[in-house]
């Protein structure tokens, strides 16, 4: 596409090669003078945002489109003189690549502290994939991209596994009491997780599509005696398994026909119930599954389900093209907003870092957790 042509009209198009840009920006050297007339070429897998004059003025999806501005060819060059040829109405489009990214790792890059119960304090060390997608193009450019010409996956990893990990630590110190109730429930902790970040992730308009823990390890000491208390318990099923054999003699003794075997069928009547009732619960707490229900496209004020190419929520009215959220109550705001309408944050108020009392560690914002010691953060 030629932005620095002063005749003729441009087409505007963008590839992914590589497969891993989230946004790129069209033309990468700052912004052009796209004309008047100009055509927008969008793929079935992007969104396409027109800045026109510093701010956003509209997101496109897949389908040619034309583009108006105060750009007229050759007659915007002679007008531009007194600013050295170059026309102060500035506009310039980002791609958004509107795919699923698979296989995004995250993980500890020092051990996290845990407070166990049983065990006190213990380094943990967790492991995992996930995968995100952009849902709402312009926000997402508005909170992460800025005014970079390229934005890839690179850029947004390491952050990405910070918002994981200190979700994470949360959610073990309010859920977890201890290690040795760890094992078989990694699918338990990952769904649950799962919704707490999409409400995190939500505020930079990015979609969480599934999140993966491969693995949570705790120091060799640790590990051993999760090994032990294991080896105990496989003694203790094996003396349950010689009372249901006991049970079951018991009870082909009493299908005798003589006053001894009645006595005794009478007696394993009232007792078969409590002996078995540990095995009958423990059979339905192992069918339980999780369920996993198909991402719908929600309204953000009232909730309400709406069709996917939705400007407007049908039911309340709500603007569904996300340009900024409040970052206390996250409210859609329009693009001039100095202070929330909902709650009355001022937009440009950066959240703080929660420090620590007891280490001094800096946390995320919405921490409850410190990742260095554990303790509660107030």
């Amino acid at each position: 596409m030629g932005t620095s042509n002063s005749v003729f009209l441009e087409v505007i198009e963008w590839f992914d090669d590589k497969g891993t840009e989230l946004a790129h920006r069209i033309p990468q050297k700052g912004s052009g003078e796209i004309k008047w007339g100009a055509q927008l070429i969008v793929r079935n897998s992007q969104a396409a945002v027109f800045y026109y004059q510093g701010q956003a003025i509209d997101a496109f999806g897949a389908g040619r489109h034309t583009l108006t501005t105060a750009n007229i060819p050759i007659l915007t060059k002679i007008l531009s003189i007194p600013w050295g040829m170059t026309s102060p109405l500035r506009a310039e489009v980002y791609f958004v690549n509107m795919k699923i990214f698979p296989n995004i790792k995250w993980g500890t890059k020092d051990p996290v502290a845990f407070k166990d119960s049983k065990l006190g304090l213990v380094r943990l060390r967790a492991f995992g994939t996930l995968d995100i997608r952009i849902v709402q193009p312009v926000l997402f450019i508005n909170s992460l991209v800025g005014t970079k010409a390229s934005f890839t996956l690179k850029d947004i990893e390491d952050y990405l596994s910070k918002i994981v990990v200190s979700k994470f630590n949360d959610y073990l110190g309010e859920n977890l009491d201890t290690l040795f109730n760890l094992p078989g429930k990694y699918d338990e902790f990952s769904a649950d997780l799962e919704i707490l970040l999409k409400k995190d992730l939500s505020r930079f308009g990015l979609g969480l599509s599934k999140l993966y823990i491969n693995a949570i390890t705790p120091p060799p000491e640790v590990q051993k005696a999760i090994d032990d208390k294991s080896r105990l318990e496989v003694f203790d099923n094996l003396a349950k398994l010689g009372q249901m054999k006991a049970a079951m003699a018991m009870e082909a003794a009493a299908k005798n026909q003589g006053e001894a075997g009645s006595g005794l069928g009478m007696g394993m009547g009232f007792m078969f119930p409590y002996m078995f009732k540990d095995l009958f619960l423990n059979q339905n707490n192992q069918n339980q599954t999780n369920n996993q229900q198909k991402q719908q496209l929600t309204c953000p004020d009232c909730n309400q389900p709406i069709p996917e190419d939705s400007r407007f929520c049908p039911y309340c009215g709500h603007q569904i093209l996300v340009i900024r959220q409040c970052k206390n109550c996250g409210k859609n705001l329009s693009p001039t907003a100095k202070f929330c309408p909902r709650c009355g944050t001022p937009v440009e108020e950066e959240s703080k870092e929660k420090i620590c009392p007891n280490c001094g560690f800096k946390n995320l914002p919405d921490s409850m957790f410190c990742n260095q010691c554990g303790e509660k953060l107030k």
